[in-house]
């Protein structure tokens, strides 16, 4: 295996001391009132030997779930349950940022006490179900936010960021991937509103620049990262032009200075093509993080070329606590159970084995 992925490398003011970064995996493992407990805890400092661990999407503000047993950032019993996660990833030596998220059109009532869920334009997810406590339900038609509601959800952002300075954490990373609220606004498939943050790209974008904006104040700009998903069908997305409209991003986001962009270059259901990681690598002076489907070989070859800086691996780390050492020594690597993935309890979760 190449050095490439072993060597430091600053993301901001953040140093990893390798290029092996754990990607954000929502598990449902937090404790009611979405407060994280000790078995989260025991399953970040597990994996603590990566470059950087990039907590899973976490509710910036209350009312916005969209998978029942996750995290939030926004109540002093979860910033308590988070400082117990931050300290023990950082008695194992290892460093860790938290996604802040809004779940947007994802959301259900069954999940948020009735509540309706919100995104830029009235359009429901369709061709898909979502987990509640009554079992799998249908999506539900969203309410389009009106223009004079949006600065509130960004000083939730604000908010979320400042919660998770005091929850212990190295950095934040802005959700701006996967169809949840930045990423609707973002895309054409989900956003039809007119104004100021519709219509063209420059206006879909707004949102996610003000939120940008927010969070870079309060953590400084080399503290906060962003993770995008142009190509991503999931939960019903598209775009009429996902690599114009990534290339462009990845240029405006210069005069943000961020720790890092956190690029999904594919589609998990293989519905939109394109390759992403050229333009965005050619048009993005800061580090660039690869993400979807890269193996060590793969993840090795693009840093040692300069295409990435680091790449962050997903299941792989889900069912390898010592992801860099097996990488390190070429051991083979534990299959993870997609069964246990969003269920209760520390099977599937912090029952994997390590290589010693």
């Amino acid at each position: 295996m190449s050095d490439s992925l072993f060597s430091p490398v600053t993301l901001g003011a953040i140093t990893a001391p390798n290029r092996i970064l754990m990607a954000p995996l929502t598990r449902c493992r937090a404790e009611d009132g979405h407060v994280p407990g000790k078995l989260m805890a025991e399953h970040y400092a597990q994996r603590a030997s990566a470059g950087l661990i990039i907590a899973e999407a976490t509710m910036a503000m209350e009312g916005n779930s969209a998978f029942w047993h996750e995290p939030g950032i926004y109540s002093a019993a979860q910033i308590a349950g988070w400082r117990t996660v931050t300290d023990a990833v950082h008695a194992a030596g290892g460093r860790i940022a938290l996604q802040i998220w809004h779940g947007g059109r994802a959301c259900h009532p069954l999940l948020n006490d009735g509540a309706i869920p919100v995104a830029p334009s009235a359009l429901a997810i369709q061709n898909d179900e979502v987990h509640t406590p009554q079992g799998k339900q249908p999506y539900v038609v969203p309410r389009a936010l009106d223009d004079a509601e949006i600065p509130t959800i960004v000083a939730g952002f604000a908010t979320a960021a400042r919660n998770a300075q005091a929850a212990g954490f190295d950095g934040v990373e802005v959700h701006g991937a996967n169809g949840y609220l930045i990423d609707e606004f973002l895309r054409d498939g989900a956003n039809h509103r007119t104004g100021p943050y519709g219509g063209p790209r420059e206006h879909r974008a707004r949102f996610l620049f003000e939120v940008l904006e927010a969070v870079t104040a309060i953590w400084g700009a080399d503290r906060v990262g962003l993770r995008i998903s142009p190509l991503n069908s999931y939960n019903d997305m598209r775009d009429s032009d996902p690599v114009g409209l990534a290339t462009w991003l990845a240029h405006e986001l210069n005069r943000f200075n961020l720790a890092y962009l956190h690029l999904m270059r594919g589609d998990f259901f293989g519905q939109q093509h394109g390759d992403l990681v050229t333009p965005v690598r050619a048009a993005f002076r800061g580090r660039l993080i690869g993400n979807m489907g890269y193996s060590a070989q793969e993840a090795s070859a693009a840093i040692a070329s300069g295409q990435l800086d680091a790449v962050a691996f997903g299941t792989a780390f889900l069912a390898n606590p010592d992801l860099p050492e097996r990488i390190r020594r070429g051991a083979a690597l534990t299959a993870p159970n997609p069964a246990t993935f969003y269920t209760p309890g520390a099977a599937g979760y912090t029952d994997y084995p390590t290589l010693d």
